[in-house]
């Protein structure tokens, strides 16, 4: 039986110079392809184009439907598309024909008023003699004629899918060219797109493919645009002027930019990359570079976003645009209509369906496992961490891949000179940077500042600065925000720069990024948690001499397709990068207070080099040279210290000022030695009662110097646990005994400090920087110079309120837990 369909489109052919055949499809293979390549279409995309104009918003254009009658048989002869697929476009081009043409005559009319309009002139082929043919054939009812067609198509269902089944999600791919079937072939798709991928995107292999994938789903070139519109939108004229002019070569795009600025356009260009996403995916599949369920997950995650951030695709196309322009450095949003109608508008767009119902749950979900999967290791939890201070590191994200010379040049000599961090110092010279005491302390200060209990500002030393001051309060806005991040992103810094070294153990940095993420997945219940205390704290705590940091994190937590949103999130076991001291043990390291404003975590061993350094300073102050020495010290400073030597040699003179003038007139008459100098030195002191040393308990000098000693001494290797344990409980003791809070143990921590110090012409710089450290010390302002603002003193009724987190020391009863 002669299928009427079928019979009509080899009749149409006629008209395209075919010799009459019941079969349309019945080309030779490779005369199919020649053919097609003949016409322009040397690959799917472009055969997918051609379909979509012969169905213009606008008026319709015959020749275009009839060459497309003529490209379905080579495309389906040619084995480009199905033949089921085929017929569906063939019924929906006859069905739209019939309905605009009521007779033949009037369709073969429209096609030589169109061809006379292109300059054709009858005899120059065989085209209206073909007409002619096929008029006599409808005049004498043979053949398939115009009332047999539009009965039959009356009775037929709505044409089969025009677009692969299946494959909505593909749809996207449109952007850059239709995608007809599926999968993808190299050569019948584009067979350059290897070249191409090598060229545009100096992609070369699946792993760069990968990376490239990864960073426009993460980060892609919005990242940029959005932190530089947005500091932007708060500078002034001239501002924007001299930002233009520093572009350089840059300043097409700049102008873009400023143009959209001035005339209100939405700052939003999150399609250009999702959208390119979609197509490298597509790319990736036709190489074979891809699994079907990779591209399809790619794809998958790119929709997603793209879902997430745009209500339809007119929304989607206006982004994109805007990416486009600012890429390219010309505005293009003039032209939307131009370059965007037939897609937008034409009856047989593949985006008539509308966005959001190109994406299926069960895809959404695979798209999702496959990118969480894609991050699933700890590394990835470094990269996205450290980020925010090196962008270019999401570039990384995926398939791990070794630093280059220059990059392991470059972060070595970071670690050197900015943290004195050297491969001798192992992996254990990274816990040093791993302070949990530290963020308990902006815990308790942020609890504190949440319920106006922070310290009183006047300390017996003066007042901090009104700067300080504000910065302290401004740890309220901190109180809900576990304040591990502040410590931790920078740690996750410093622990990708010793991998990017290539100068530290690799396994064991992982094993470290482990033990943080798990940390982080303990404080943060998720992303958005950690992503907005970690603005908090920078907000409330900037770098000094750092831009703010503010602006890319708060950009993390926006942006649905940032890493952080897809890192594996869970707790797992409890193991910590570095020791967490007791709240009791901390408090014993502060009483070291300014003589050593780094304890904010426990001593470690430090490296020869470093030690040679600590060696040096016990040698230089105290004369002691080996663990023996240091030890009778210690011991010395505990039971008698410098304090006993005021009481014997100085405390006596008070009580006799004659006799301590003339111990002074005598001393000054004669030629002094170092010794006797200093004596004079603390005569005159006690005659003055110099920082109130006649009348301060001096203990907290030793206290201090014996905190300090022992964290040298631990450093050194040699204190072992138990007695730097012991020494601290002592320590602890002492100072209990003597005082009663940190003002009045700060008042003879001065004292004593005033008073032993040795001859020198810097000893009012000194006092005075003394003098400025208690009093930050004692206010917490600013918020890291010290711990004894967030701590009870040692015996002392507590004062502090409980954070509302468990990021705290372990000791602390009060935590809620």
């Amino acid at each position: 039986m002669v299928d009427p369909l079928n019979a009509w489109w080899a009749q149409q052919l006629v008209l395209c110079d075919w010799a009459f055949e019941p079969d349309p499809t019945a080309v030779d293979e490779q005369l199919a392809v020649a053919r097609l390549i003949e016409l322009g279409v040397i690959e799917r995309g472009e055969l997918g184009w051609r379909l979509i104009e012969a169905f213009p918003p606008g008026p319709i254009e015959p020749l275009r439907q009839l060459a497309s009658l003529e490209l379905l048989a080579l495309a389906s002869s040619a084995g480009w598309m199905p033949w089921t697929q085929a017929r569906a476009w063939v019924q929906r081009l006859a069905g739209d024909i019939t309905k605009r043409y009521g007779q033949l005559d009037e369709w073969l009319q429209a096609l030589l008023q169109a061809r006379g309009q292109e300059g054709w002139v009858r005899g120059d082929d065989g085209f209206f003699e073909a007409c002619e043919a096929l008029a006599v054939l409808e005049h004498e009812g043979e053949g398939i004629t115009w009332e047999v067609l539009t009965e039959y198509l009356s009775h037929q269902r709505a044409p089969g899918a025009l677009w692969p089944e299946g494959g909505d999600l593909w749809r996207l791919r449109a952007a850059f060219a239709p995608v007809l079937t599926l999968p993808p072939d190299e050569n019948q798709d584009w067979s350059t797109m290897g070249g191409w991928l090598a060229d545009v995107w100096q992609v070369h292999d699946r792993e760069e493919l990968v990376r490239v994938m990864l960073w426009l789903a993460a980060q892609g070139d919005r990242y940029g645009w959005d932190l530089e519109a947005a500091r932007l939108l708060d500078q002034d004229a001239e501002a924007r002027r001299e930002w233009l002019t520093s572009l350089e070569s840059a300043e097409p795009y700049g102008q873009v930019m400023l143009a959209f600025l001035k005339r209100g356009e939405p700052l939003e260009w999150g399609a250009w990359d999702w959208l390119r996403l979609v197509d490298l995916a597509y790319v990736g599949w036709g190489l074979g570079w891809l699994s079907d369920d990779e591209a399809v997950g790619f794809a998958a995650h790119a929709a997603d976003l793209l879902t997430r951030r745009y209500s339809d695709w007119v929304a989607m196309v206006h982004a994109y645009q805007r990416g486009r322009s600012l890429f390219e450095g010309r505005d293009g949003m003039a032209h939307i209509e131009r370059d965007w109608e037939l897609l937008l508008q034409s009856p047989v767009s593949p985006w008539k369906k509308p966005l959001h119902d190109i994406l299926d749950e069960g895809t959404r979900q695979a798209g999702q496992a496959l990118i969480r999967a894609w991050r699933l290791d700890a590394r990835h939890w470094l990269l996205s961490l450290a980020s925010i201070r090196e962008p270019d590191l999401l570039q990384r994200q995926g398939p791990p891949m070794d630093s280059t010379a220059a990059r392991r040049r470059d972060v070595q000599g970071y670690l050197r000179e900015t943290l004195g961090l050297y491969p001798d110092d192992g992996l254990a010279g990274l816990s040093r940077y791993w302070l949990p005491a530290q963020a308990h302390h902006l815990n308790q200060l942020a609890a504190d500042a949440g319920h106006n209990a922070l310290p009183l500002l006047a300390t017996p030393f003066g007042k901090p600065s009104e700067r300080a001051v504000l910065q302290r309060d401004g740890l309220k806005a901190c109180s809900r925000h576990a304040a591990t991040i502040h410590m931790a992103e920078k740690y996750a810094f410093y622990l990708q720069m010793a991998l990017d070294s290539g100068d530290f153990d690799a396994q064991g940095i992982m094993d470290l990024a482990e033990s943080l993420r798990g940390v982080l997945c303990r404080f943060y219940s998720g992303p958005r948690r950690l992503l907005d205390a970690w603005a908090a704290w920078e907000q409330a705590l900037p770098e000094d001499g750092q831009a703010s940091l503010v602006h890319e994190i708060r950009w993390h937590r926006e942006d649905p397709g940032s890493p952080f949103h897809w890192l594996d999130w869970h707790s797992g076991a409890w193991q910590e990068p570095g020791p967490r001291p007791t709240l009791t043990r901390f408090t014993a390291l502060s009483l070291v207070g300014p003589l050593n404003a780094g304890a904010w975590s426990e001593p470690l061993r430090e490296s020869e080099r470093e030690s040679e350094d600590i060696r040096e300073w016990i040698d230089g102050h105290y004369g002691l040279h080996d663990a023996e020495g240091l030890r009778e010290f210690l011991a010395f400073l505990l039971d008698a210290g410098d304090r006993q030597d005021y009481q014997i040699n100085y405390a006596p003179y008070t009580l006799n000022v004659a006799r301590l003038e003339s111990e002074i007139a005598t001393l000054e008459s004669d030629d002094c030695d170092e010794d006797e100098r200093n004596h004079l030195l603390r005569l005159k002191r006690v005659r003055d009662n110099d920082a109130g040393c006649n009348e301060m308990d001096m203990t907290a000098w030793d206290v201090a110097q014996a905190v300090d000693l022992a964290i040298a001494g631990r450093q050194l290797g040699w204190l072992n646990e138990a007695r730097f344990a012991t020494t601290l409980d002592a320590a602890l003791a002492l100072a209990e005994t003597h005082y009663s809070g940190w003002s009045e143990y700060a008042r003879g921590l001065y004292a004593g400090f005033a008073f032993f110090m040795g001859e020198t012409e810097e000893r009012e710089a000194f006092l005075t920087s003394f003098r400025e450290a208690l009093v930050a010390w004692l206010t917490g302002a600013p918020p890291l110079a010290g711990a004894w603002a967030s701590l009870d003193f040692p015996g002392a009724r507590p004062r502090h309120w409980a954070p509302l987190h468990i990021d705290t020391l372990p000791g602390d009863v009060r935590t809620l837990h």
